[in-house]
């Protein structure tokens, strides 16, 4: 029997009967293993039939009755072909998925298979994104945001906004390619948008969202050679509701998504033609990681986080070059050239490319014009500073506006709201606001004169004592020995007086830096001066500081007892005076580089600065990937909460988890001497080094949020999120593959491997239909009322459903 049956697997094997299975063969073994699997079952078969291998040892005569090698024949009975691939029994409601996937591994060849495999995770991808993607046709969420600076591209009117340019002007370009003309106000969440043509922004970030899919999927499949952990991998993508919702709507996150997975799609080409350095295929994929790490990183500054994780793979790559004793130091210097030219230099181009366009695409004055500097101010159409005739020099009587010329720096502001009884003695308010308003305006006087508009004009000049009497409030800029409310090493800055007449700690002496004209004048925004207090000889100070709610979230004006701080240094912007001459204002005009690191300054002070809105929840990084709070995107009648599907997340941390279980297994277990065979040792390594480096990527654009002292929202952990589920995917698909070559079901691996990979796809697809009302929208009641439908969906007490 046992000849028999060896002499017909050899024949099989040759004639082509016996089936290969391209997925079971997966991580570790290529075509070459197959083969010579093949050729040993037949040499075996050969042998079997030649009788070079004989079925069983002899029996002694003698030693046994009859009865007793009947016994033992039939004991040691070899089983028959059909015994050995009998089917065992599977549940009823997986019997159907089972035979698709047989019937379509059976008849199709393994390219076919996995273009169709390809092909439908695509399509699903993009059916639940453009599925209700008009719904609900009001604003959600941050669409007020960045639909009202599709506005600001669309009139061409300068804005501020803390991330870079490329994401929102790509949804600008989205909706004047589909017809929207930038007319609505997107003032709050829940205006209805009405007839104005939103749908073509939320289409496009919608595709960008679809479109991380398939980067997944081949992602993936670079790494692994795998249909089954491309399959999983992008099932935790495609049917998880976070990822779906947070794609439907006008968002930068789905256009920051797609350039990370592009990103990690491109770099890992590139680290696969390794081995083919110098080749057109090697330096293609080399630049355009660089290109689109540059993208990632013009969409929003955690960007950032996918060139650090590039960065580091890069490092080891030339260590190991390094260590290549075949390789001289001329040939590793051109490696090292070839990165800094495609990973640092291009990169650099196309970031400083994308702020030209924004300049570009923002000719004219808006909102942002106060955040920047007024040379910025200057080159803005329409700002008063643009080509335009201001008073020349400033004299006596001058209503004027003061800018920090700090990068970032504001104007000097007062109001009627007085500091705290914490912050003694409850004087006026004196602050730096970004925004231009009366409340910045202020009329310049001599020390201990009153202001006469009859008597002859007098310019200042260097070393004057002023005093400055704020418009709105009449009260004088006053300063005095108390602490100042955050930064308590300066004395507090106050207003002071009744109707502009104070004491004698309202007198400032003008020290001219730069930039004074003929005799010693005082320039409109030309000249840079301080400030210093006359009695206490400490400098009016620009803060970075943000105050509490009791200050309005304005920055704290302070005097510095370090009197040549660089904050301490102060311009005219504005100036209103109908007795002095006027001029021209062309020169002020700074340079692009100048322009764009001014912009980065002040991206980055207002970005630390971020604090939650009244009311507003917030979360912390340790709830994100417990899935522990949600977000409300939409509420009313039509709730839409950002939520991740719980069965795929909790699923997605406890694989994390047992990846590091298993690798310290495999470790202790190799330690200890144990060797596994090649094929096993090989299928392994390779989980192990993608799952690795995917898992640093996660780590990369997780952690970091931890060091962060600004708000924080549940939607910065996405990125995050597509790194760990391609990891779930190999490591799901190993620990899949594992089972199914377990002695006891060696037999039927083939039934076992696709079984459970069919379970887990049947998880996610049977849960996202149970959660699908978190992104397709909910009505009625909230889940915690009764009869409420949404009671389903409140799994835990923290999700606000």
């Amino acid at each position: 029997m046992g000849s028999e049956m060896s002499t017909k697997e050899g024949s099989d094997y040759q004639n082509g009967n016996v089936k290969k299975d391209d997925d079971l063969y997966e991580n570790g073994a290529d075509e070459n293993d197959r083969d010579k699997e093949g050729k040993a079952a037949q040499d075996m078969g050969s042998k079997y039939k030649n009788g070079d291998i004989r079925s069983r040892k002899p029996v002694k005569a003698g030693s046994r009755t009859k009865a007793e090698l009947r016994k033992a024949i039939l004991k040691t009975k070899q089983p028959s072909m059909n015994e050995q691939h009998k089917p065992i029994a599977i549940p009823k409601w997986l019997s159907p998925i089972y035979s698709v996937v047989m019937f379509v591994e059976n008849t199709l060849p393994s390219r076919f298979r996995r273009l169709l495999v390809f092909l439908t995770i695509v399509g699903l991808a993009f059916g639940t994104r453009l599925f209700s993607v008009t719904m609900p046709p009001h604003i959600c969420w941050d669409e007020t945001h960045f639909g009202k600076h599709a506005n600001y591209y669309l009139k061409g009117e300068f804005f501020f906004d803390v991330h870079p340019p490329l994401a929102k002007m790509s949804i600008a370009l989205a909706g004047y390619l589909s017809g929207y003309n930038g007319s609505f106000p997107f003032d709050k969440p829940g205006d209805n948008y009405g007839e104005n043509s939103y749908v073509g922004m939320r289409l496009f970030c919608a595709i960008l969202g679809a479109l991380c899919v398939p980067l997944a999927y081949l992602t993936v499949w670079e790494l692994t050679k795998s249909t089954g952990a491309s399959l999983l991998s992008t099932a935790f993508i495609v049917f998880d509701h976070g990822c779906l919702t947070i794609s439907q709507y006008i968002l930068l996150d789905p256009v920051l998504m797609f350039y990370i997975m592009l990103s990690t799609y491109s770099f890992t080409k590139f680290q696969n033609c390794k081995n083919v350095p110098y080749t057109f295929e090697w330096w293609a994929w080399m630049a355009a990681s660089g290109v689109f790490l540059s993208c990632a990183f013009s969409c929003k500054w955690v960007g950032l986080f996918v060139i650090l994780w590039a960065g580091i793979t890069t490092v080891l790559n030339l260590w190991d070059l390094l260590g290549d004793l075949s390789l001289s130091l001329f040939e590793i210097g051109k490696h090292f050239m070839a990165r800094v030219l495609c990973l640092i230099m291009i990169p650099i181009f196309v970031y400083l490319f994308w702020f030209a366009v924004h300049f570009k695409m923002l000719p004219k004055t808006g909102p942002g014009d106060g955040f920047f500097s007024s040379a910025f101010q200057s080159t803005l159409q329409g700002n008063v500073l643009y080509k335009n005739v201001v008073p020349a020099d400033l004299a006596f009587g001058s209503i004027v506006t003061l800018k920090n010329t700090r990068a970032g720096g504001a104007l000097l502001h007062s109001h009627h709201h007085l500091y705290p009884k914490e912050h003694p003695p409850e004087q006026q308010q004196i602050t730096c606001y970004s925004h231009k308003d009366d409340n910045n305006k202020w009329l310049v006087k001599k020390a201990y004169e009153d202001y006469n508009d009859q008597q002859p004009i007098e310019y200042l000049k260097n070393g004057d004592w002023i005093r400055l009497e704020h418009i709105g409030t009449k009260r004088n800029l006053h300063s005095h020995q108390e602490k100042a409310p955050l930064t308590t090493h300066h004395n507090q800055v106050t207003g002071y007086g009744d109707n502009g007449k104070g004491d004698a700690n309202d007198f400032w002496r003008l020290e001219v830096v730069s930039g004074e004209g003929e005799d010693g004048r005082i320039k409109t925004v030309k000249t840079v001066f301080r400030l210093v207090h006359v009695n206490l000889g400490c400098a009016l100070h620009g803060s970075t500081q943000v105050l509490p709610k009791w200050g309005w979230e304005q920055l704290e004006v302070t005097c510095n007892p370090i009197v040549y701080h660089s904050h301490n240094l102060w311009n005219v912007e504005g100036h209103e005076n109908e007795r002095v001459p006027k001029s021209a204002s062309d020169f002020y005009k700074p340079s692009f580089l100048g322009s764009v690191y001014e912009s980065h300054v002040v991206m980055a002070q207002t970005n630390s600065g971020f604090k939650p809105k009244e009311g507003e929840v917030t979360s912390q990084p340790w709830q994100w990937p417990i899935n522990y709070r949600g977000q409300v995107f939409s509420g009313a009648d039509y709730r839409v909460y950002l939520l991740g599907n719980p069965v795929i997340w909790w699923y997605i941390l406890g694989i994390m988890c047992l990846f590091g279980l298993l690798y310290c297994f495999h470790a202790v277990r190799t330690q200890r001497g144990f060797i596994d065979p090649p094929v096993e040792q090989a299928r392994r390594k390779r989980m192990e080094s993608a799952s690795g480096w995917l898992f640093l990527g996660w780590a990369l654009h997780y952690f970091p949020f931890y060091a962060m002292g600004r708000v924080l929202y549940f939607h910065h952990y996405f990125p995050a999120y597509l790194y760990s589920a391609m990891m779930a995917g190999i490591v799901s698909q190993y620990l899949c593959k594992s089972v199914a070559m377990l002695p006891k079901l060696e037999k039927f691996k083939e039934m076992v491997y696709y079984s459970t990979i069919c379970l887990l796809l049947a998880g996610c697809i049977i849960s996202f239909w149970l959660f699908r009302g978190l992104s397709y929208g909910m009505s009625g009641p909230m889940a915690h009322l009764p009869d409420s439908t949404a009671a389903v969906y409140k799994w835990m007490d923290s999700w606000e459903v």
